[in-house]
């Protein structure tokens, strides 16, 4: 059983990325509690809580694509390097600002879109890079396993990062999410890929259609990715306004908030474990959406509640569901992938599944200066659970899978 679980940790090259990047993502999960915590700390205004989301985030809808041709012309591994060491110096530069008391609103809105422009390159990079790393027979489990690594993070990053917002100020947060930059980028000069970019002539746009049309046309891949986005629209938004609970729901402070993003976290391990030991699933489609479903469920559950151990137990699920849907739904979009095609197809799904997040977030942001908070993401919760009862019943390609 342990053995199946762990089975991509055989392969060297995996291991070796696994904890580089989980030692990045710790980091990186710092600086976004002390971020998020701070923007609404200084402005008291949930639309710039979204606004700084969104500008994270709208750089990948807005340069994927083209960061997915990058990914299949360039060695994948000098790509993620490039990105790494943008995202290091914004990291440093804002431990900077905060530590000289000189940093401004926009100050933080601007390195969000930058970091989020360097992650635009990186992301689909590293999404086709993983699949080399291992077989293909091991390939949900990779997923799986790279899912854990991340959400692993979401717990100790955000423990780590309330320890040293309360003790040490915002400043270390940003300047230790630089240093675990360093561990990435060891990791990637270090280990060897199997795959090597042909050279081409062909034009960017002519190998950005070319993705769209293996996408367009391939049976299932346009829904799994339509999917994708309706999944991060309606369901990341939850994460994003946890502060606002904290503080207009619970009444409490920034140890509350840490708390309610560690049971999202410890739930996404515990989901992430379950696909990896389950191996390949019959009818995986099927599970996918029924636990899309659960999840809209639960988020309603969770923005409806006043109850902190009750939210706790509701967020712990959410935080399980979410990443069983993505593990999942990822690892179909990978088998279904030729590898010569994988950076511009994993473009495509990154710009769906990351797209939907700055929307998603933005939109919660606005209209929760009408209604609340709450009551903005019960609709998102339902509405998601209405779009997985359609997958599964009216329009069934990803359900046959």
């Amino acid at each position: 059983m342990i053995e199946r679980t762990f089975k991509a940790f055989q392969y060297r090259d995996f291991r070796v990325m696994w904890f580089g990047a989980c030692t990045s993502s710790i980091g990186t999960w710092m600086q976004q509690l002390a971020q998020a915590w701070l923007v609404f700390q200084l402005t008291g205004s949930t639309f710039l809580l979204g606004l700084d989301s969104f500008l994270a985030q709208i750089p990948i809808f807005l340069f994927s694509l083209v960061g997915g041709v990058f990914a299949d012309r360039i060695e994948r591994r000098k790509l993620l390097l490039a990105s790494q060491v943008v995202q290091l110096t914004c990291a440093f530069t804002l431990a900077a600002l905060f530590a000289t008391h000189t940093v401004k609103i926009w100050h933080i809105l601007t390195l969000s879109f930058i970091v989020g422009t360097a992650q635009s390159f990186g992301g689909p990079a590293y999404q086709a890079l993983i699949p080399t790393l291992v077989e293909t027979k091991d390939l949900q489990n990779a997923i799986a396993l790279n899912s854990i690594q991340f959400n692993l993070a979401r717990i100790i990053g955000p423990m780590l990062g309330g320890i040293a917002l309360k003790t040490l100020g915002a400043a270390w947060c940003f300047g230790l999410n630089g240093v675990s930059f360093v561990a990435v980028i060891i990791s990637l000069l270090i280990i060897r890929t199997r795959f090597r970019p042909k050279p081409t002539t062909e034009t960017m746009l002519a190998s950005m259609k070319q993705g769209l049309s293996f996408v367009r046309t391939h049976a299932a891949m346009g829904s799994l990715i339509g999917l994708a986005f309706s999944m991060t629209l309606l369901s990341v938004p939850l994460l994003v306004f946890l502060p606002v609970f904290a503080r207009e729901v619970f009444h409490r402070g920034s140890e509350t908030f840490t708390m309610l993003l560690c049971f999202s976290g410890a739930g996404s391990v515990c989901g992430a474990l379950v696909v990896a030991s389950a191996g390949r699933l019959k009818h995986q489609g099927t599970v996918a959406l029924g636990l899309l479903i659960a999840l809209g469920l639960l988020i309603a559950g969770f923005s409806q509640s006043s109850n902190l151990v009750l939210s706790c137990a509701l967020i712990f699920l959410c935080g399980a569901s979410l990443i069983g849907v993505f593990s999942l739904i990822s690892s179909l979009v990978q088998i279904l992938t030729e590898d010569r095609m994988r950076g511009r197809v994993m473009s495509v799904y990154t710009l769906a599944f990351r797209g939907g997040m700055p929307i998603g977030s933005l939109a919660v942001g606005i209209i929760s200066q009408r209604l609340t908070a709450p009551a903005v993401l019960t609709w998102n919760g339902l509405l998601l659970g209405v779009l997985g009862c359609y997958f599964l019943v009216a329009h069934r390609k990803i359900a046959a899978l």
